[in-house]
């Protein structure tokens, strides 16, 4: 069996870091790169996933970003899957495996194997649910129009409002 990996969060500028794991247990139709699909079409796979799948989802906090750094967030996030899914092959998607023994890497893997765009769909809803809580909570930023990643409505907002305990000390803000 193949286990597909993905993040979702990675160039945001607040908010968690999160990391899907994926194992389909039968074929699913549709399924591409979360990136390249509608919300809604996003959220109606996320939920046959769920239902078809073996999966993990991990979430490291703004808070651990700063603390370890996202490479080293990233590592763990691929270690925890590594001992989950112990004997299954894994891919990850993107350029490196960041030293982790066992998972292979594959630039557009997302696009590429459907385990991984299966990852790749949970990792971005599971995100996107969490920034749209969160933006309850700090309307003034519009998390839930661009989900934390750096438009330029949302560095206008930084720049009206200053950072809030959300926001990724580690990252260049403005």
């Amino acid at each position: 069996m193949l286990v597909g990996i993905d993040e979702a969060g990675r160039g945001a500028l607040a908010g968690p870091l999160f990391m899907a794991a994926c194992e389909l247990l039968k074929p699913l139709n549709e399924l591409k790169d979360s990136k390249k699909l509608s919300e809604k079409k996003r959220e109606k796979l996320y939920n046959e996933i769920i239902l078809n799948s073996n999966y993990l989802i991990l979430a490291f906090s703004n808070a651990q970003i700063d603390t370890l750094g996202l490479s080293k967030c990233l590592q763990r996030g691929l270690e925890i899957i590594h001992l989950h899914f112990e004997k299954q092959r894994k891919i990850f998607d993107g350029n490196t495996n960041y030293g982790v023994l066992g998972i292979e890497n594959l630039i557009k893997a997302d696009s590429l194997i459907a385990e991984v765009s299966a990852a790749s769909i949970l990792a971005k809803v599971s995100r996107d649910k969490v920034m749209q809580f969160l933006a309850l909570k700090y309307p003034q930023y519009g998390f839930e129009i661009h989900k934390a990643y750096g438009t330029k409505a949302h560095r206008e907002s930084i720049a009206k409002y200053g950072a809030c305990k959300l926001h990724r000390l580690s990252f260049k803000l403005t």
